[in-house]
């Protein structure tokens, strides 16, 4: 099978990983007491928007990358985002070591560290960031690794959002406990995005768990029919950061009715 830019990604930062010498065991001071990522997505009539602070992309180079990261979040916020994703992944998407801590300090609602999470040092640096939830790619993790970082986000009261890309992985975050699944409607290998069989994947989720479309999102219609599918919020980041509109986008995409 062809590489995809998630199997390179992930390699490097296990190797980053192995060569990190903190002991997690040792920086458990303090729980996240902010407001619930979960609830945030789900108290809402409309289809909750996590809004994506993100510079660049490992397919498309840079979005925007003089983005003000903290007046960006600021400014979905106030048009009426549920919560942020920022990127915090530097090598590969150019994030900036300020982003996710000023972000947090220029909002109220939650945060998302969206990451490349493969070890107990990095759940507990995305609390040290200012982090409300953790990102866990089911195709970067076996089952033991959900098991063990989303029961420590647990344990310092952050959230997880558990990214699927087909049924299997739907599965294996279910046994591991998640209650936010994120099912990333592009295909690793080729890039396309599919709706179509992110629909599909949606059906397996239990009622319970919040459903979450990610990757390909660029247009009200295309929130509409998310949500038409049975998705309960939507990721959005690269039309949002190459918008010459921002405010009026984001609020346009948070209007949209979960169901009609």
């Amino acid at each position: 099978m062809t590489q995809t830019y998630l199997d390179a990604i992930g390699a490097f930062h296990r190797k980053r990983a192995a060569a990190d010498s903190r002991q997690w065991q040792e920086r458990l001071r303090s729980t996240y007491d902010g407001p619930s990522f979960r609830d945030a997505l789900l108290n809402n009539a409309n289809v909750s928007v996590i809004a994506e602070v993100k510079r660049r992309s490992p397919s498309k180079g840079w979005l925007n990358e003089d983005l003000d990261a903290p007046a960006l979040a600021a400014l979905y916020e106030r048009a009426g985002a549920r919560a942020i994703s920022v990127l915090t992944d530097q090598p590969h998407f150019g994030a900036r070591d300020a982003d996710l801590p000023s972000v947090a300090s220029a909002v109220t609602i939650p945060r998302l560290r969206k990451d490349f999470t493969v070890c107990e040092n990095d759940v507990l640096d995305a609390r040290e960031m200012g982090a409300s939830a953790v990102l866990l790619i089911a195709a970067l993790l076996d089952d033991d690794e959900l098991v063990t970082l989303s029961s420590l986000a647990a344990e310092i009261n952050l959230g997880a959002l558990f990214e699927v890309h087909d049924k299997d992985e739907v599965s294996r975050s279910l046994a591991a406990g998640a209650m936010i699944i994120g099912v990333n409607q592009r295909n690793l290998q080729t890039f396309a995005v599919d709706p179509t069989h992110a629909a599909r994947v949606a059906e397996v989720i239990p009622d319970d768990v919040v459903r979450v479309a990610e990757s390909g999102l660029r247009t009200p219609a295309d929130v509409h029919n998310a949500g038409q599918s049975g998705f309960d919020a939507v990721l959005v980041g690269e039309s949002f950061v190459t918008s010459a509109d921002p405010f009026d986008d984001v609020a346009a995409f948070c209007s949209v009715p979960r169901r009609d």
